[in-house]
C-alpha cells in the first residue's frame, strides 16, 4: 500500500511538471493563462454533465436503500445487489460506448458534418444494443441459475431468479439510453438530459418502486419494476430528443463555438503578420 502511494505521488508530481514546464515544443509547450479564457462555459458543461452522471448513480443507489425497508430485508437487499451488479457490469460496456458517442458526435460536429453525425449515432446504438441483446439472452437462458454466482443461499438465489426476466430487460435497456446520453453530452445537450433524468428517474421511477412494493406489496419486485418504469422513460424520452435534434443547426452552433474559444497558436500568428 505504501509503495503504491508513493508512486501515486511520483505520477503527480510527474503531470504536474509536464504541465506547468512544457518540454515538448511540438507538442505541449507550457500552461499559460490563455487556458482560463472564455472558461466559464466549459465550466458550466462541466458541471450539467457531473450533475447528469451524479442523477443516474443516486437513482439506483435510493433504490438499494428503498430495499431495506422490505420485510425480508436481508433477502431483498442481497438479491437486489446482486441484480444491480450484473446491471453494472454490463453497463461498463455501455460506459465506454457513451465515451465513443461523445467525443465522435462532438468531433463530426467540430467538423461540421451532420450527415456524419447521424451515422455514428446509428452505427452507435445498433453496436451498443447488439451487445445488450447478447447479455438479454444470456440473462433469459441462465435466469434460474445466476444467483449461485454469487451466493449459495437459496433463498437469496430464488429471489434472483425471481428477478430474472425484470433484469434481461433491464439489461437490454442499458444499453441503449447511455448512447443516448453520449450523444448529448458531445452536442453540449447535459442540462437538458439532467432534466429529463430528473423527472424519469425521480418522479417516475421512485414514487412507482415504492408505490408497488409497499403498496401493493410487490416487495424488492415492485421496486424493481419502478426502477425498470423510470428507465424506460429515460430511454424513449432520449430518444424522442435526439430524433427530433436538428443536427444542421447543432453543426451551425459547435462552428460558432469554435470561432469563440479558438486560440490562434504563435506561428499562425507569425504567419498572418508575414503575409501582411
Amino acid at each position: 500500500m505504501e509503495a503504491l502511494c508513493i508512486s501515486s505521488w511520483f505520477l503527480v508530481i510527474g503531470e504536474f511538471v509536464y504541465i506547468f514546464r512544457g518540454w515538448c515544443r511540438d507538442t505541449w509547450k507550457g500552461f499559460t493563462t490563455a487556458a482560463f479564457q472564455d472558461i466559464l462555459p466549459v465550466v458550466k458543461h462541466s458541471i450539467s454533465s457531473g450533475v447528469m452522471i451524479c442523477l443516474e448513480l443516486w437513482y439506483y443507489a435510493i433504490l438499494v436503500l428503498l430495499a431495506g425497508y422490505m420485510k425480508n430485508a436481508k433477502v431483498a437487499i442481497s438479491a437486489f445487489s446482486i441484480c444491480l451488479n450484473i446491471v453494472a457490469w454490463e453497463t461498463m460496456i455501455s460506459v465506454g460506448m457513451m465515451g465513443a458517442a461523445c467525443v465522435r458526435v462532438a468531433n463530426e460536429l467540430g467538423r461540421g458534418d451532420a450527415k456524419a453525425v447521424k451515422f455514428s449515432i446509428k452505427v452507435l446504438t445498433s453496436t451498443s444494443v447488439s451487445i445488450g441483446l447478447f447479455f438479454w439472452i444470456l440473462c433469459l437462458a441462465f435466469g434460474n441459475k445466476i444467483g449461485y454466482l454469487f451466493t449459495n443461499d437459496e433463498e437469496v438465489a430464488h429471489s434472483v431468479a425471481d428477478l430474472s426476466m425484470l433484469l434481461a430487460f433491464s439489461v437490454l435497456l442499458n444499453s441503449i439510453y447511455p448512447i443516448f446520453s453520449g450523444v448529448a453530452i458531445g452536442a453540449g445537450l447535459q442540462t437538458t438530459v439532467a432534466i429529463i433524468n430528473i423527472v424519469c428517474f425521480y418522479i417516475i421511477g421512485i414514487p412507482v418502486g415504492a408505490l408497488l412494493g409497499y403498496v401493493t406489496h410487490l416487495q424488492v419486485k415492485g421496486i424493481w419494476i419502478g426502477m425498470l418504469c423510470g428507465v424506460v422513460a429515460e430511454t424513449l424520452a432520449l430518444s424522442f430528443m435526439i430524433w427530433r435534434t436538428n443536427w444542421d443547426h447543432e453543426v451551425a452552433k459547435a462552428s460558432a463555438r469554435l470561432k469563440t474559444w479558438y486560440l490562434k497558436s504563435p506561428d499562425e500568428t507569425d504567419q498572418k503578420s508575414d503575409h501582411a
